[in-house]
């Protein structure tokens, strides 16, 4: 038994660790443990993937490629492979991922769990539109090869699924063709939610979109529009600079005294590339945050909860406003609020999150307070039709989740008996 943490740092409770690393023998390594969940590298922030008491089956050893074919971009490769493996090894050589998220430093099990999006959704929807089959072993000895031609239904439900259907071993993905890694960029500094609704319109034709908004209750709302896509000039030279967060502080680093001038700062410092276009390297711009290691560590011993929504286009104007009201009103804030609209698509999984709308993204300190605030988001949420991200969560109601995931009916006989966690005692019952 060895103590375990999600990436939001809430816990730290004992897991009995089963690490595998021969894809032939995970089949046998299932058989015990039970209840028992797989996890990757640990970046769901909530409980998804915890099973304080129980078994974890760590996959980040299942950590080879198998088969490439350069002619068509097909990727065979085992789940613990990262994003950033895969990105460093194949876009030297013309190909690259077609959907990455806020980090690279996942797994492709995981990314397939969580069914991933990123700044690209509106053009390349999730991670699993890109895979073409995986292989998953199910605690009782059964191991299904599936697709979206080949048993499409175990697919659908494991696209998503939070890790209940069975251990993902394997996949093939569908790499795309890319020109290199150099992006043309503009920042855009806006005030007021009609001037990011524009935006995001006028953004049709960009690759990757995303917004930054200060929700510390300055008025009018202020954000910055980021958008890029691929440049013609491929070009260059970057470093990687990855610093590491080198403790935890006593207490959370992020907190009223500091929010407001962070705030303040990163507006400034992005605003002086307004009204022009940079040739940037994709890594700052796709994935900022994986500059520093270990950055959750600036929460304190407490650690930090993620709250992510998304509402339906027809009540994203006045339930984004409302819950920006709510957060302001709390006296809470976040360090980097996310604000971004999702495509025309809908997930092909049942507990697939994005779906038409827009999504807000925020980052709270854990305190006794934040509860009361979460209740009164999960109620904006609720009355707009909208859902909360399971990947990113550690205490939604279990009747929002319902009322948020209504094909859940669909997903329950896909379930493997011998897979329980944390997050599927709380939102399933088991």
């Amino acid at each position: 038994m060895r103590p375990v943490s999600a990436w939001g740092r809430l816990s730290a409770d004992p897991h009995a660790v089963v690490e595998l690393g021969d894809r032939t023998a995970v089949g046998a390594a299932l058989a015990h443990g039970h209840p028992g969940i797989a996890q990757g590298l640990g970046r769901s922030y909530g409980d998804e993937a915890l099973n304080p008491g129980g078994t974890l089956w760590r996959t980040a050893g299942l950590d080879r490629l198998i088969a490439f074919d350069p002619s068509t971009g097909r990727l065979a490769c085992e789940a613990g492979v990262t994003l950033a493996t895969i990105q460093d090894l194949f876009a030297p050589r013309g190909w690259g991922l077609p959907v990455l998220p806020g980090t690279r430093f996942v797994t492709v099990g995981g990314a397939i769990a969580n069914d991933v999006h990123g700044k690209n959704h509106h053009l390349t929807g999730t991670f699993a539109d890109h895979v073409t089959s995986l292989v998953l072993q199910r605690t009782e000895g059964e191991t299904i090869v599936c697709g979206p031609d080949r048993r499409p239904e175990w697919f659908a439900a494991t696209a998503g699924g939070l890790g209940l259907t069975g251990v993902i071993v394997e996949a093939e993905l569908q790499l795309r063709r890319v020109a290199g890694p150099w992006l043309e960029t503009e920042t855009i500094p806006y005030e007021g939610l009609d001037a990011f609704f524009r935006l995001s319109d006028e953004s049709a034709d960009w690759e990757h979109t995303v917004s930054w908004i200060d929700c510390t209750g300055v008025a009018p709302l202020r954000g910055v529009f980021l958008r890029g896509r691929p440049s013609a000039r491929q070009d260059g030279t970057w470093r990687p600079r990855r610093l590491a967060w080198p403790l935890t502080p006593p207490v959370s680093l992020v907190n009223r005294l500091t929010l407001a001038p962070f705030n303040r700062l990163y507006r400034a410092l992005n605003a002086r590339h307004a009204g022009r276009t940079r040739r940037v390297h994709e890594v700052p711009f796709l994935f900022p945050l994986d500059a520093i290691a270990d950055w959750n560590r600036l929460y304190g011993p407490r650690g930090f909860r993620q709250y992510q929504s998304v509402v339906p286009d027809e009540a994203a104007v006045a339930a984004t406003g409302e819950m920006l009201s709510a957060i302001a009103a709390s006296g809470e804030g976040s360090m980097l609020a996310v604000l971004k609209t999702f495509g025309p698509r809908w997930p092909r999984g049942p507990l697939g999150f994005p779906r038409p709308g827009v999504t807000l993204a925020l980052d709270f300190r854990e305190q006794p307070r934040l509860e009361r605030l979460f209740e009164r988001l999960d109620a904006i949420v609720a009355a707009a039709g909208g859902r909360l991200y399971p990947a990113k969560d550690s205490r939604m109601p279990r009747r929002l989740f319902e009322q948020g995931y209504p094909r859940l009916a669909e997903f329950l006989p896909f379930r493997d008996p011998g897979i329980g966690s944390s997050m599927s005692r709380r939102l399933l019952g088991s």
